[in-house]
């Protein structure tokens, strides 16, 4: 549920947890109906823009960098040597435009069902689309999940899933099913990232989401969190999944010499998003 009431305040309250957050806005600018959701978006009084999908915030101009750098980096840079990338989702483009700025990356593809979110991207945070006309990157406006589903055994080195949450068009993406069609198609030592919600609201979401995993037969997994100041709790999480290997560490070396003119990312936030509190790190230890 969520509203602009009289006082020009977008709030999108979560009712499962009891909570609200709100951003003081000036004017709605645009709204559309998609075959898929409703995206509407605002101008902010302290945030820039922001868009909001079903009724639920998904990015501003001032906090994005926070959600897109740890989507991508962390595991770009744990994988030894990733070329082949493919986003599912991501169609406001940031994390896209955090992969490219790795150079060995030689392609990324990116697939979400909704054409509409990528151009109001365009058009209201252009910023986060520089990259969509790098020659590695191709865009498709397609079912990520059947992407996966067809993609050709032990092609790609990391997938990242940069989904809404798991309901309407995100709903597939947080299956067994959906892991297995991403383990098959990663390189032995591949990884998996998606975004995990909050651990601190969502905690069974994540567990049973990385049960899944485990399930489909991934070897390894690991939960990043990091702020996330307009999604619920403000606090959330990825999680990255690793075939045939287990998690040794991370190319810090790499990760420092890089110029990655990044906000938010780097070595020590990197070594600091894998420290868990210990209600999460029981949660996971009861796991199987």
């Amino acid at each position: 549920m969520s509203g602009l009431d009289t006082q020009q305040w977008f709030t999108e309250v979560f009712e499962p947890s009891g909570s609200a957050f709100g951003l003081a806005i000036t004017a709605k600018l645009d709204e559309v109906q998609s075959p898929f959701q409703h995206i509407e978006i605002f101008d902010t009084t302290h945030f820039g823009k922001l868009m909001v999908i079903d009724g639920c915030t998904m990015v501003s101009t001032r906090e994005n960098f926070l959600y897109h750098e740890m989507m991508s980096h962390p595991a770009l840079f744990t994988h030894p040597n990733p070329k082949n990338v493919v986003i599912i989702g991501g169609g406001d483009c940031g994390t896209l435009r955090e992969v490219l700025k790795h150079p060995g990356v030689a392609t990324v593809h990116q697939i979400d069902i909704d054409e509409q979110v990528t151009r109001m991207a365009e058009k209201y945070f252009p910023e986060l689309c520089v990259s969509n006309h790098d020659p590695r990157a191709t865009i498709l406006f397609d079912d990520g999940i059947k992407f996966m589903r067809e993609a050709a055994p032990e092609s790609i080195d990391v997938v990242i899933v940069d989904s809404t949450d798991p309901v309407g068009p995100g709903e597939g993406l947080f299956n067994r099913a959906f892991y297995q069609s991403c383990l098959n198609a990663l390189r032995p030592g591949g990884i998996l990232v998606q975004q995990s919600e909050s651990p601190l609201i969502h905690l069974q979401l994540l567990t049973d989401m990385r049960q899944a995993m485990l399930d489909a037969g991934f070897a390894a997994l690991q939960t990043l969190n990091f702020p996330q100041m307009i999604y619920p709790s403000g606090w959330w999480t990825c999680t990255l999944a690793r075939k045939g290997e287990a998690f040794t560490g991370f190319r810090e070396a790499d990760a420092a010499a890089a110029n990655l003119n990044t906000d938010y990312y780097n070595v020590d936030i990197h070594k600091a998003a894998m420290a868990l509190p210990n209600f999460v790190q029981k949660a996971f230890a009861e796991q199987k």
